[in-house]
């Protein structure tokens, strides 16, 4: 938080002319995201750090990210920046790393897992949107917002962490013979969708790039710039930290801790 705000103060005196802020669907609180199967759509409105009961965050992550939307609307209203706050939810794509939900599901079907393991039922779902779609939104949203308000990027279609390893699967051509479910691990919030009216309203945006062609496009990267040892070496270090951080017996299975 105190990094965002020497940002735009810096932005600010320096006379930068606009500034877009990468927030994300963590401010919106978790209460409204329980529900397996759940059709919500998550609004702009649901999170408002000027409102009293819509200020409930998703963690410590989500809490930094509505706090710097407070005080990116603090410098419009008092020195007149012009700015926004893009809620980003779930990017995926190429040049990501395994720490994200995506990429750890690659990087395990690339080191040839089996049996697959995945956190929790499965059935947990999020609306992975493509970074290039994300890229668009906040090129739009910079240009056509600039009283601070927020804005989505996201997509208001879903599929379960069970369908985005089935799509994994079918981009690598491999398909392992078990896949195992660990109830006894987290598995974040149950259901996340954006609404996309105010989207497309002010900036003319919604996503272009499907499920299908976006894990298509990120395996292609991750195929022709990861080998088999320097991937199963990074997802033994992570599972190290995780270890060394909780104090938990270590086992082979996975998750990725960035998951908004």
């Amino acid at each position: 938080m105190a990094l965002d705000q020497l940002v735009f103060d810096e932005a600010w005196r320096a006379g930068v002319d606009r500034v877009c802020f990468a927030s994300s669907a963590c401010v919106y609180p978790s209460y409204l995201q329980g529900d397996t199967g759940s059709s919500y759509l998550l609004k702009e409105e649901d999170a408002d750090p000027f409102v009293r009961d819509k200020a409930l965050a998703d963690l410590e992550y989500g809490w930094a990210k509505i706090m710097g939307e407070m005080t990116l609307r603090a410098y419009h209203r008092q020195h007149g920046l012009k700015c926004t706050s893009v809620r980003i939810f779930t990017a995926y794509g190429p040049r990501e790393n395994e720490t994200h939900a995506v990429i750890a599901l690659i990087a395990k079907a690339f080191v040839r897992m089996d049996p697959f393991v995945i956190w929790g039922t499965g059935e947990q779902d999020r609306n992975f949107t493509y970074v290039q779609d994300i890229v668009d939104a906040l090129m739009l949203a910079v240009e056509k917002i600039t009283n601070g308000s927020p804005v989505n990027a996201g997509r208001d279609d879903r599929i379960t962490l069970n369908e985005a390893a089935e799509l994994v699967f079918d981009s690598m051509g491999w398909r392992p013979e078990r896949i195992e479910h660990d109830l006894s691990k987290p598995q974040g919030v149950t259901s996340r969708a954006a609404d996309l009216r105010r989207a497309r309203k002010l900036l003319g945006w919604q996503p272009k790039i499907s499920y299908r062609e976006g894990f298509r496009k990120t395996v292609e990267w991750y195929l022709e710039n990861k080998n088999r040892a320097e991937v199963q070496a990074t997802l033994d270090k992570l599972l190290m930290e995780r270890y060394t951080r909780a104090g938990d017996v270590p086992s082979n299975d996975y998750l990725p801790r960035k998951h908004c």
